[in-house]
């Protein structure tokens, strides 16, 4: 009898392990702290004077990076400089802008206020419909 008591008092932990254990929730999916910024220094890029800027910060080991900056360069024209902000060779804008990720697109004015940003691979069809919106608002 005794044994049977044994048995049946590790059913019952068991069982209430198991219901604890299926009541638990899930760890919160961890928040990404990566942004852009809202305002830029147009010195701190190539062609101050353009009345846009399209900067895409890059990696050289990123290869998605090369197909956003491929995009990215479709768009330059008189009045739309386009960058290219490659981390080795311009650490000094990543961390003065504070960009933890990559590919991070920012589109600003000529006052260097963000219009426009992707942090997730913008399509070309992404950054062409941006710019012309932004375009057509003047």
């Amino acid at each position: 009898m005794q044994q049977v008591a044994i048995v049946a008092g590790a059913a019952v932990v068991a069982l209430l392990v198991g219901w604890l254990v299926q009541r638990r929730q899930p760890d919160r999916p961890l928040a990404t702290s990566h942004t852009v910024p809202d305002q830029i220094d147009r010195a701190d890029f190539d062609h101050p004077d353009a009345d846009w800027l399209i900067a895409v910060f890059t990696s050289d080991t990123c290869r998605t990076c090369a197909k956003v900056w491929q995009s990215a360069q479709l768009l330059a024209t008189a009045d739309v400089a386009v960058q290219n902000v490659e981390v080795a060779r311009q650490g000094h804008i990543h961390d003065r802008y504070e960009i933890t990720a990559v590919p991070a697109v920012v589109i600003a004015d000529h006052e260097g206020v963000t219009r426009r940003s992707f942090l997730a691979p913008p399509t070309s069809s992404e950054l062409w419909a941006a710019m012309t919106d932004l375009l057509d608002q003047r």
